[in-house]
């Protein structure tokens, strides 16, 4: 497998960083079956075999692996998205050429801890959900006693979009 590129294919504002820019890459080949050795790599929020999409937290923002496309969040601006994208496409080949020397993940991994989770909240401790404060929601939201959807904000604002998406890419 030789990943060749990752194509800047649209952009749009990064409503949870104003000023920054959400950066969508289109792979040079599908990435199906190297998803399972880049889920080895540090920095795993989650990994979904299933639809295959695989979750990291990059500082800023998120990066999110799906088969024919890659998401990067809170990118300055194309430019920097483009070098994200070249760098990710170099990851991606080092990552399949030590395939021998990794262990394919073949099972969901879900985020290791509640916070992470809650970093993807609106934190706004409105308790329209039922619970008093976003991370206790974040807590029962980590062990599956709530739906993602009784956030209310995270549903209906558009400004939480991004981390609404990233959010059910992980449960």
């Amino acid at each position: 497998m030789h990943l060749e590129s990752i194509t800047l294919k649209s952009t749009r504002n990064c409503l949870a960083e104003p000023g920054k820019i959400v950066v969508i890459g289109e792979p040079s080949i599908p990435l199906a079956y190297v998803l399972p050795y880049l889920a080895n790599l540090p920095g795993v929020l989650g990994y979904k075999p299933d639809v295959p999409a695989l979750t990291f937290r990059r500082k800023p923002g998120f990066l999110t692996i799906y088969t024919d496309e890659v998401v990067f969040t809170q990118v300055l601006d194309n430019e920097t998205g483009q070098q994200l994208f070249d760098g990710l496409v170099e990851a991606i080949n080092a990552t399949w050429e030590r395939r021998d020397d990794l262990q394919a993940v073949t099972e969901s991994r879900k985020p290791t801890r509640h916070l992470d989770l809650y970093n993807l909240l609106p934190k706004t401790n409105c308790a329209r959900c039922g619970e008093l404060t976003c991370l206790a929601f974040a807590a029962k939201l980590f062990i599956r006693e709530v739906e993602m959807t009784a956030c209310l904000p995270l549903i209906e604002e558009e400004a939480y979009q991004e981390k609404r998406e990233i959010l059910a890419s992980l449960l």
